[in-house]
């Protein structure tokens, strides 16, 4: 098996558009690596600079030891699934699988004995003789991943392969797919714009903007402490509260309630008392109550009426009017408080996060 290594890879098409800029990765061997940010970002260029569909303006592509910026895509042993399967539709499912297999040349016999093997290990003994017009879309798709499968690549590359199934064929297939590369221990680089994808498959992710790199880490990490407010607006199935405030000391005053910051906010991360900043607080950790707790600090919590409840399944998402700023919380399932009712939103200890104004960058 191989990790990939990316030094310095810019890559500039005609007018001067610059869809990857000076980008530098370590992808370790074996490790389910997602590449995540919105449309334009650069993820799809990148994975497919990889592959050797796209040749870089500069820098260097390497998979394990070998230098593979210059070589073909069909010998840098990689194994691409679109985003649209790209089946051969007047071959067999046995024939599209076996299709990596006869361009090396292998005999049919072998070709035919690989095909069944990783057909039966994808549930899909029983469909080789049928043409991909004959197959679902949860079926086409593990037909791509056979195919992937049945060459024994150093790394998997995945272009968004989920997004055309419906939202119950996602969530089955984004499993099988986890399940699939814990098993074979393939290094996989996994493009996707969804961050619920990412947070859930990637061991690691790399969250990008404008062919940048604009936070590098765990899920958990990315989750917990978006490195700016672009990560911080971007990741998340409920935007994170990003609200204006002012340092005063080391707490910080936003929205009528002063909050705890980062230990030295004031003098040791170079923001004087009185800087404008930028708070965020994540829904998940702003629990909604009808009734100040026992001993609560009453200023170091938000209150206001609900505006709007939104119904997430095992829980809701309040949305607070406070004194004009519309903040989101969250209540267990049947706790939710009815539209007008006062109610108070406490963050969770350490989950309020200081942003820069001037860069968006996180403090602390």
């Amino acid at each position: 098996m191989s990790g990939v290594t990316l030094d310095r890879l810019t890559k500039e098409f005609p007018g001067g558009v610059r869809a990857l800029d000076g980008l530098s990765l370590s992808i370790m061997d074996g490790e389910f690596f997602a590449l995540l940010g919105p449309s334009g970002c650069g993820k799809t260029t990148l994975l497919r600079t990889i592959a050797g569909l796209e040749s870089p303006t500069s820098g260097a592509v390497h998979i394990g030891s070998r230098d593979v910026t210059r070589l073909a895509p069909g010998v840098r042993d990689v194994a691409m699934v679109f985003q649209d399967y790209a089946l051969f539709p007047h071959m067999t499912v046995q024939d599209n699988i076996a299709y990596p297999l006869r361009i090396r040349r292998q005999p049919r016999a072998d070709r035919t004995q690989r095909a069944a093997e990783v057909a039966a290990q994808l549930g899909l003994a029983g469909l080789l003789p049928r043409r991909p017009a004959e197959l679902s879309g949860g079926q086409q798709q593990r037909t791509a991943l056979a195919r992937a499968v049945a060459g024994r690549p150093s790394v998997f590359l995945f272009d968004e392969p989920l997004s055309n199934l419906d939202a119950r064929l996602r969530l089955d297939a984004r499993t099988f797919i986890k399940r699939l590369q814990r098993q074979l221990a393939v290094t996989t680089v996994f493009v996707t714009h969804d961050q619920a994808e990412a947070l859930a498959l990637a061991d690691r992710i790399a969250v990008m903007d404008a062919g940048r790199i604009s936070q590098l880490g765990t899920a958990r990490e990315v989750f917990r402490r978006p490195a700016n407010t672009f990560v911080a607006n971007f990741i998340g199935s409920t935007p994170m509260n990003l609200l204006p405030g002012e340092v005063r000391g080391d707490r910080v005053a936003v929205a009528g309630a002063v909050l705890p910051g980062p230990v030295g906010l004031a003098g040791q991360h170079g923001l004087d008392d009185g800087a404008p900043v930028m708070v965020g607080i994540r829904p998940e950790y702003l629990p909604v109550s009808a009734g100040r707790a026992t001993g609560t600090d009453s200023g170091a919590s938000f209150t206001g009426e609900v505006s709007i409840v939104e119904n997430l399944g095992t829980s809701s998402l309040v949305t607070v009017d406070v004194g004009g700023e519309l903040i989101s919380g969250t209540v267990p399932e049947g706790e939710e408080p009815e539209p007008g009712t006062r109610v108070w939103l406490s963050p969770a200890p350490g989950r309020v996060l200081v942003y820069r104004t001037e860069d968006g960058t996180l403090v602390g």
